[in-house]
């Protein structure tokens, strides 16, 4: 199969849900990114996640759970607002951090007391989840899936880029499911409310495609900030999605020092939203985005894989509006920028 294929087949979805309950690991479709899954009541199955992708253990993991399944499984207690944010929001791209049920073990929270649940909006990981809870005797099952890459890199929004990034697994080690390129484009909206018993309301931990206005809209008030004793979540640390290439983000007032840099030779990439004055157009590419929020975060991942096979000395990115619908997109840059400081 190729990228083009829009949905698995029914043998392709079985043959999936029964690799990931024999604790086997599979790559799937979300409408945000392609997810590494395996069992996530299975501690070995888990393990086999973080070493697949050189993730550090104590960084937990986000349990992806079918339509109808019962959160009280896998959480502790189910606070109004999380109903509130289910109910709003559900199937999509939000994650909440509830009360993790002890029952669950806790390799997928990284130790932590908490848990972190989303239900996917995509029909072939639905499909997946429906047909790996229909294998097991509690009718429940959940899927441990961060993003299907190398830890601390870009993010895949289509098959290919998993079969790149984790070419050094065979199929009987790495089952991929095939369904196009990814709607969303970017990880999930995380949101913490597991601490209501404290008095807190809801707190955003990684902004998402679903902001903080749309979360205003349902619950009242913009959740807060991260605080000194908010539960670790995934994509959480200073320098993540980052290419292989090094990446600098700049501004209009830093032009000029930029063509400064670009006449010193090398070939370097440079992504604005209008193409700039050309200078050294022999050697350097150009590379127009979309002033549109969501549809630049779409193409984010895919954009810097391309770059990042250019062999270019350098990957520049012109700084998006500092507004609210630029912030995940925002958050991405800034920590890809990161890893390069």
């Amino acid at each position: 199969m190729t990228d083009a294929v829009l949905h698995p087949s029914d043998q392709d979805i079985q043959r999936a849900a029964e690799r990931l309950a024999q604790g086997g690991l599979v790559a799937f479709p979300t409408e945000t990114v392609y997810g590494l899954g395996a069992d996530a009541e299975n501690p070995d199955a888990v393990r086999r996640i973080y070493r697949a992708k050189g993730r550090p253990s104590d960084h937990p993991l986000i349990v992806h759970v079918a339509p109808q399944a019962d959160l009280l499984y896998w959480a502790s207690e189910l606070p109004p607002l999380a109903q509130q944010l289910i109910a709003a929001f559900w199937p999509g791209p939000l994650t909440l951090i509830l009360p993790r049920n002890p029952r669950i073990p806790d390799t997928v929270s990284g130790g932590q007391a908490t848990i972190g649940l989303r239900c996917p909006s995509h029909p072939v990981a639905q499909a997946l989840l429906q047909r790996m809870a229909a294998l097991r005797p509690s009718g429940q099952a959940g899927v441990a899936a961060p993003s299907a890459n190398k830890f601390g890199q870009v993010s895949p929004t289509a098959a290919s880029h998993v079969r790149d990034e984790f070419s050094d697994l065979s199929s009987d080690e790495l089952l991929i499911l095939e369904a196009g390129p990814s709607e969303v484009g970017i990880e999930s909206t995380i949101v913490d409310v597991s601490r209501t018993r404290q008095g807190l309301g809801a707190v955003l931990l990684r902004p998402g495609h679903i902001t903080a206005a749309m979360i205003a809209q349902v619950i009242g008030y913009e959740p807060a900030g991260p605080d000194a004793q908010a539960p670790q979540v995934s994509g959480s640390l200073k320098a993540h999605y980052a290419p292989r290439t090094p990446l600098s983000l700049f501004d209009e007032q830093s032009v000029p020092a930029l063509k400064a840099v670009l006449s010193q030779g090398g070939r370097h990439a440079v992504v604005a939203f209008a193409a700039l004055p050309p200078f050294a157009a022999d050697r350097h590419d150009w590379h127009v985005c979309s002033p549109e929020p969501q549809a630049y975060a779409q193409d984010l991942y895919a954009m810097l894989r391309r770059l990042d096979q250019g062999q270019y000395e350098h990957i520049w990115v012109q700084r998006c509006p500092d507004t609210p619908e630029w912030r995940a997109v925002n958050d991405r840059l800034g920590r890809a920028a990161a890893a390069f400081e």
